[in-house]
């Protein structure tokens, strides 16, 4: 369970990397839900009422933040070194899972 979890949040990184780094043209781009980092957790915390629930390094130029609410749903963000965040994926379902311990060598 815990390395389906963190297969997909690498999965999520590559599929968020190599979204912002395709150049695509304009003309076929659809509307992208972007603010600045404060604006996109305050509308998260209000509209959804979603908290922080996990972050990564994506590159240094980004970070991927994941935030959820105890009804299940969440939104999974990205934020560029000048404060600009994405909304790149939303569901619901969301679970916590508690920390594993490390099994010893």
């Amino acid at each position: 369970m815990v390395r389906k979890v963190i297969r997909g949040f690498v999965l999520a990184a590559l599929l968020t990397a190599g979204v912002m780094a395709r150049p695509v043209p304009a003309v076929s781009q659809a509307p992208i839900n972007c603010a600045a980092r404060s604006e996109v957790i305050e509308f998260l915390a209000r509209q959804y009422r979603e908290k922080p629930a996990a972050t990564a390094l994506i590159n240094p130029q980004a970070i991927m933040e994941v935030y959820a609410a105890d009804n299940g749903s969440w939104t999974l963000i990205v934020t560029d070194v000048n404060g600009r965040s994405c909304v790149i994926l939303a569901g619901k379902s969301w679970e916590a899972l508690p920390p594993l311990p490390i099994p010893k060598a």
